[in-house]
């Protein structure tokens, strides 16, 4: 028995699996005491399930502490130390403009301020070479004014420390030598890759969250232990895997995006079963909507992540942070976001969110914001009596005064209808951008919508973006948290390791790789023990002289300099994919090398998959608002636990359940499949 665990900015979703038998809840997000409301929703599902704490073998949970420790500044006093000439590097950053004509643009301060960052008189070159070594007196020095300002952290970030970490490691058991209970962070460990800015802020950032995120999970824990929980916790990770306890707490860093990566995952999953090789995941819950490529199976990552950017979901506004992380596009967009007029009389919906306190005017607990899930309350999307399982009765007179309020000039329901039109506009045109970055047609793909708020909006999606196919997997409205009980234990190890393919030296990549694989299973291990493993090889490369590189996935196995054709050829492939063609005569590098162990995922039940078939419609109907007919339509309501394996539902429909609501408009048709999963398919001409 298996609990997995999502903390949102709204909800904390819980999910149970039983001997494969699968339990799920929501509660609210207790922001004073987080760890509370995981007590109250395991205690939720353990009730449902007939069980008692004690029966728990295994709980995983994904948290946005460290997200929200770096946003909001509540991080350890912290200091830095780096190479004499580059403690500016963190401020100057890249020079890169992301408002090209904002003459007052605002960047993301430095989590380190400058009087907190301190440099040492040493220098290691590219090559790993030490071309000034480092002074014992200087250190200790600088170790005693550490002592004497009283940090409770400390990140080492020192000139290429990724090609040779001798000094970083001298300079961090001489911290640990005098001050033993300090936190140390070193960027040879975080983020041993090129690039000083993206470096440097990774392991200042681990650094600034370590102190309190080891405190959380220490108190985590503690608290599941006096309940009776004796189960060994893990993490979900940015990268979509799990690690242990410890590991989280030494790297806590890799949790930046632990919540939406089990959605990611959670998709990953239903693409396999119902042989879907394209498919784009959308997560919309009560703050933010996500969505993900999804290919063969396997959601689309990357090495780098921002966060904390000060014009929210603009890329180029934050702080880069260098790790394994799956790659996502994310939009305020959820159902808490809290919808206005700007100056020019235009209706503007997020990034401000209501969140869980007070939370969305109809909740009844003092909001009086109009947001995305009261427009929906207001065009009869939503069932009062039923939201969350009847947990929450929603109060639409107090829905359609807050918008009436704040949207004044307009009826409330067409306001309702500007709202719930924006939301869907945005999310379609990210989508659509997010897809063309990476050189795919999104009409290709089957979207698989899962998020307390994606299958309210998923159907609206599809019509915007041409998308044929829809999928609605079982327990949606708790998708992240159903997705940690699906991920593998994984760890990526990292290097910056400079090659060019016209001198490929063979025998030193192979020593690197043979390093990189040892770190990576022995954290493997620590979680997984001797389960199988899969390995993978990503390599950052580029043409000579290109700015920037990208990634290119090849089987594991050792290098020969027989290899360096079909290094090639698989570089040239993958830029071809997203640029549409090659440069030819121009030298090929690789600068980084990123090495994957995960442990085997289990074969995937293939679902049975159903057309159009029997008629389920049973005669309950509501109204609601169908966006692309532009009037309000007479629908089917069906719950959906009442629907079996081929039974059919024309649009317009709402199928509910206790988490949420999948609306179908009138252009789709919703056939029950052998899994339990909902496909929306668009009805014939």
């Amino acid at each position: 028995m298996r609990v997995g665990v999502d903390i949102g900015g709204t909800f904390t979703d819980v999910a149970l699996d039983r001997s494969g038998r699968l339990f799920t809840a929501k509660v609210l997000t207790n922001y004073a005491q987080p760890e509370q409301a995981i007590l109250d929703g395991i205690q939720k599902v353990l009730d449902a399930a007939g069980a008692v704490p004690g029966d728990l073998e295994q709980v995983i949970h994904g948290t946005t502490l460290v997200t929200n420790a770096l946003i909001e500044r509540r991080g350890a006093r912290t200091a830095f130390i780096t190479t004499e000439g580059f403690r500016d590097v963190v401020e100057m950053r890249s020079e890169n403009r992301f408002e090209q004509y904002d003459l007052n643009l605002r960047l993301p301060e430095p989590l380190v301020s400058r009087p907190h960052r301190y440099t040492l008189s040493e220098r290691i070159a590219a090559d790993g070479t030490v071309l000034l070594s480092l002074d014992p007196a200087e250190t200790d020095r600088l170790v005693e004014i550490i002592r004497e300002k009283a940090y409770e952290a400390v990140a080492i970030g020192l000139l290429h420390a990724y090609a040779n970490p001798a000094h970083e490691i001298a300079v961090a058991e001489a911290l640990r030598t005098a001050m033993p209970d300090l936190s140390i962070s070193m960027s040879s460990v975080i983020s041993p890759r090129i690039r000083e800015f993206e470096r440097f802020n990774t392991v200042i950032a681990n650094a600034y969250v370590q102190p309190q995120v080891a405190d959380y999970l220490g108190r985590l824990v503690g608290r599941l232990r006096e309940t009776g929980i004796d189960a060994p916790v893990f993490m979900m990770h940015s990268g979509g895997g799990l690690i242990s306890v410890e590991t989280a707490a030494e790297q806590p860093v890799r949790l930046l995006e632990s919540g939406p990566a089990g959605g990611a995952i959670f998709a990953a999953e239903f693409a396999r079963a119902h042989g879907v090789d394209k498919a784009l995941s959308f997560d919309m819950g009560g703050t933010t909507a996500k969505i993900c490529l999804i290919e063969d199976g396997t959601p689309k990552t990357a090495s780098t992540f921002e966060v904390a950017r000060t014009y929210r979901f603009k890329k180029g506004s934050g702080m880069p942070v260098s790790t394994p992380v799956v790659d996502m596009v994310e939009i305020g967009a959820g159902g808490g976001s809290v919808a206005s007029i700007d100056a020019m009389g235009r209706i503007q919906v997020g990034p401000k969110s209501a969140g869980s306190e007070p939370g969305p005017a109809c909740y009844g607990r003092g909001g009086t914001a109009p947001t995305v899930t009261d427009a929906n309350l207001v065009l009869g999307r939503l069932d009062p009596d039923h939201f969350a399982g009847g947990a929450i009765r929603l109060e639409t007179t107090a829905s359609t005064s807050a918008i009436a309020d704040r949207l004044d000039g307009l009826a409330p329901d067409e306001a309702a209808f500007g709202i719930t039109e924006m939301v869907d506009e945005n999310m379609a045109n990210a989508a659509r951008v997010h897809t063309v970055e990476n050189g795919r047609d999104i009409e290709q793909f089957t979207m698989i919508a899962f998020g307390g708020g994606a299958p309210l909006h998923a159907c609206r999606q599809c019509e915007k973006l041409g998308i044929e196919s829809l999928l609605i997997p079982p327990g949606a409205g708790v998708g992240s948290a159903i997705g940690f009980l699906k991920a593998p234990f994984s760890y990526t190890a990292s290097r910056g390791f400079f090659q060019r393919l016209d001198a490929f030296d063979a025998g030193s990549v192979n020593a690197v790789l043979t390093e990189l694989e040892s770190e990576a299973r022995a954290f493997v291990a620590k979680g997984a023990g001797a389960a199988g493993t899969t390995t993978r090889l990503t390599l950052a490369m580029r043409y000579s002289g290109q700015g920037w590189e990208i990634p290119v996935v090849l089987p594991f196995e050792p290098f020969g300099n027989s290899h360096v054709p079909r290094l090639q050829t698989a570089f040239e492939d993958a830029y071809r994919t997203l640029f549409g063609r090659i440069i030819d005569d121009l030298a090929v590098e690789i600068t980084d090398w990123s090495l994957t162990v995960a442990t085997d995922l289990p074969d995937v039940a293939k679902a049975k998959r159903f057309g159009v078939a029997g008629n389920a419609a049973n005669g309950r109907t509501r109204e609601f608002y169908d966006a692309a007919l532009r009037q309000t339509v007479t629908a089917h309501v069906i719950d959906r636990s009442s629907l079996a394996p081929g039974q059919s539902v024309p649009g317009p429909a709402a199928i509910v359940e206790d988490e949420t609501t999948t609306i179908a408009t009138s252009a789709y048709v919703v056939i029950a499949q052998g899994d339990g999963s909902l496909l929306l398919q668009r009805k014939a001409p």
